[in-house]
């Protein structure tokens, strides 16, 4: 079976998806948590390592380095590996990485642990993607992407919150022994449930990879992805000054209201996944035009507070769940050669990521004040719906077959 048919088949779906799925949304959930456990715990890094806060935020920083330059670099290192060995050397060099960190007293040691990290999660990101679509079967490969995706959901909601907690009551470097150790135990359920595909057909090849890189229409969805993580984080990124200073919350609400938006991330991860597979343009249309609702919403109703904790929670629901219908089309898009284009779409969200929360803090002083994410959320949000829009138009034509 070839990724492109489980991607493309409108067949009925599966009433239950192989196990190897919920191993690789636990790798996710994995990753999703070290990628943003650093951010509760940042004073103590910083007064560990006797740097300020913003120079310990570079932790921060070299992750999304690494997601963006080391993971199309490294999936092309691994191609012609069978993917169930890419999973689990990704996975070894996690736990090694967190090992890194945990021990390591040097400060420039642990921005190069973090820049490897990052690098094997976006591999196992990537390679994840195209065994999900493939062991899932016809008709129930964004399904089985949209728990994949769940994941990384999760790990806002439990994981991060919980590292957190942890770090702070028994020392930061706790949790990363802890994301170590998980992370080894995993290697285990990956050799044992991922199938062996040593025999792929056709061979993997480096230049297949280029060439279907020429697909104008996968283009335009690798920029929708960078467009909708870059609103939507942009949002989520300063959403904590926008219900303190504008909305007239107390600090202490601004918890329970994050992981109200991680609960709604996780249900529409699942949902759009499910609904994806039969409909993924319409999808990817009706979760566009309601983001753009919630950040239009946000912008007018930013100083009530129920509006504000409603519209908040109707972006965590739809801002990034027609991701696994995304990254289903990209897998689509590339036929035959969909490894490297995979390895670009963690990179097109990260990429989308630094630039969108940029943006947003060189605005925070202009004139606009704490409504610039805002701004920029909507921004990006109504070219997400046009790109959409775009999508849905050529899928009217016929494509031609790799």
């Amino acid at each position: 079976m070839t990724v492109t048919a489980a991607a493309t088949s409108r067949t009925p779906a599966r009433t239950r998806l192989p196990a190897v799925t919920y191993v690789l949304a636990g790798g996710t959930f994995l990753m999703g948590t070290s990628e943003f456990i650093v951010a509760g715990l940042l004073p103590e890094v910083a007064h560990d390592y006797s740097v300020g806060v913003a120079q310990a935020g570079l932790s921060i920083t070299a992750f999304a380095l690494g997601m963006v330059i080391g993971t199309p670099v490294m999936v092309l290192l691994t191609l012609r590996l069978p993917r169930r060995t890419t999973l689990a050397l990704a996975l070894a060099v996690f736990a090694l990485g967190h090992v890194i960190v945990a021990l390591t007293g040097v400060f420039a040691v642990l921005l190069a642990a973090r820049f490897l990290t990052a690098v094997a999660t976006g591999a196992f990101w990537a390679v994840s993607s195209l065994v999900a679509t493939d062991t899932a079967g016809p008709g129930s490969g964004t399904r089985a992407l949209g728990v994949v995706q769940a994941g990384a959901m999760l790990a806002n909601v439990v994981g991060v919150p919980l590292g957190s907690f942890a770090g702070q009551v028994a020392g930061w470097r706790g949790p990363f022994w802890v994301l170590a150790g998980l992370a080894a135990a995993s290697i285990v359920a990956v050799v044992r449930l991922v199938p062996h595909d040593a025999a792929r057909t056709p061979v993997p090849r480096v230049r297949n990879e280029f060439a279907a890189l020429r697909s104008g229409r996968l283009w335009l969805v690798l920029l929708t992805c960078a467009l909708i993580t870059g609103g939507v984080l942009s949002v989520f990124s300063y959403i904590s000054p926008i219900l303190t200073d504008r909305t007239g919350l107390p600090n202490t609400a601004v918890p329970a209201v994050l992981v109200l938006f991680g609960v709604a991330s996780l249900i529409g991860s699942l949902l759009g996944g499910r609904l994806g597979d039969a409909r993924p343009y319409a999808t990817t249309l009706v979760t566009a035009t309601a983001t753009l609702a919630a950040v239009l919403g946000l912008i007018a109703f930013s100083t009530l507070p129920i509006p504000t904790v409603l519209l908040f929670a109707l972006l965590g629901l739809t801002g990034l769940s027609g991701n696994s219908v995304l990254i289903g089309l990209v897998i689509r898009f590339a036929g035959s050669a969909p490894t490297l284009a995979g390895a670009l779409i963690p990179s097109s969200f990260n990429l989308g990521t630094a630039v969108g929360t940029g943006i947003s803090a060189a605005t925070l002083d202009s004139a606009v004040g704490d409504l610039a994410p805002l701004l920029v959320g909507a921004v990006a949000a109504t070219l997400v719906l046009l790109m959409v829009g775009t999508l849905t138009l050529l899928a009217r034509r016929p494509r031609p077959e790799h």
